[in-house]
């Protein structure tokens, strides 16, 4: 499965119409968050608008530059994976949105913590059905980045990401991790087996791919890709 890779849109609308050769090459596209400009949230709709016309699988979260009451929206078009477990051909998809409180000023700041528990029902579904090669298949989708890896790093010395979200991730050790938030983090990297990709902000004209495949009882990435227009 060939996934196209976005984040971090903001607003900027026309970067999109120049994907046309990518959305048409990809099987799913996952949106890691910030439909909307930094503090002109009002400015999310038409992104989220025009995204949705680009594919018919996405798979999206909010970013914190998103209203928190924006994940309405992102429901009503089905492309919603905050807080939810959605499965498709085989793979899982899991998200949380927002960003660690930071400056106070952008529209969905949240605790860490709150941040993380938004993947319980993924813990729950595991303890429940006792099926551990769920992770397997899983695909976490996070604005915020996990903290020391070269996908939260603003500069060398300056690591923005969740420590929590990195102990997760160790502890688990999902397929791989989709996140943004952090411009300056473009990059792919791992945490134990699990690959972690930051496809940079499409803003600035970023976008990865990430490229799946089926491995016994599960998935492997057979390759990733980061790319500029």
């Amino acid at each position: 499965m060939k996934i196209l890779v976005l984040s971090d849109l903001h607003a900027n609308n026309e970067n999109l119409g120049k994907l046309d050769k990518e959305f048409a090459q990809a099987d799913a596209v996952i949106f890691a968050g910030d439909f909307a400009e930094c503090f002109k949230p009002e400015t999310g709709k038409e992104a989220l608008n025009t995204l949705c016309t680009r594919h018919d699988t996405i798979f999206a979260v909010l970013g914190n530059c998103d209203e928190p009451e924006f994940i309405e929206e992102l429901e009503d078009q089905d492309i919603c994976v905050e807080k939810t477990l959605v499965f498709h051909e085989g793979l899982a998809f899991a998200g949380s949105g927002g960003g660690t409180y930071f400056t106070g000023k952008t529209a969905n700041e949240r605790e860490e913590a709150e941040i993380l528990s938004d993947f319980n029902i993924v813990k729950n579904s595991v303890e429940q059905t006792g099926d551990q090669s769920l992770w397997k298949s899983l695909i976490l989708i996070s604005h915020n980045p996990p903290k020391n890896t070269k996908c939260d790093a603003v500069n060398a010395e300056l690591h923005a990401g969740s420590q929590m979200f990195t102990d997760f991730i160790k502890e688990n050790q999902p397929l791989a991790v989709v996140c943004g938030h952090i411009h300056e983090g473009k990059a792919v990297d791992k945490i134990g087996d699990t690959v972690v990709i930051n496809p940079g902000p499409l803003q600035e004209g970023n976008y990865a791919w990430l490229e799946v495949e089926k491995a016994g009882d599960g998935w492997k990435v057979s390759k990733t890709d980061l790319c500029s227009l």
